[in-house]
């Protein structure tokens, strides 16, 4: 027999609060806000680093990237890995590294200029 007078079948406060939040809609999809048109002009808009990086590399590569930015990750076994690494943490190195990306887009943007 019960002697503590508990029913056992009635749930707890953790089991009701659980039940509440379950029921409560949640939203399916975050509500994404427009992008500005300042971002829109922006070359680095929607542009990861790692992509950045890539682009350069294939236009100029390793070679190139360590004579115009002097770092060793460039210049000494160059990897993807370790440049994304030291880019990420030194702003001085990623802001050199964004400057050739912006040449590399305007020297694209007069070639194409020039065919058309």
């Amino acid at each position: 027999m019960n002697t503590n007078n508990i029913d056992n079948n009635k749930p707890t406060n953790s089991q009701k609060q659980s039940d509440k939040l379950s029921s409560e809609k949640k939203p399916t999809k975050r509500i994404r806000r427009q992008a500005t048109e300042e971002q829109l002009n922006n070359p680095f808009h929607g542009v990861k680093l790692a992509q950045v990086l890539e682009s350069l590399v294939a236009h100029y590569g390793w070679e190139y990237l360590g004579d115009r930015v002097n770092i060793r990750c460039f210049i000494y076994n160059p990897t993807m890995k370790s440049s994304l690494g030291f880019l990420r943490r030194t702003t001085w190195a990623r802001e050199h590294v964004e400057d050739l990306y912006l040449e590399m887009l305007d020297e694209k943007e007069d070639r194409s200029k020039e065919n058309n």
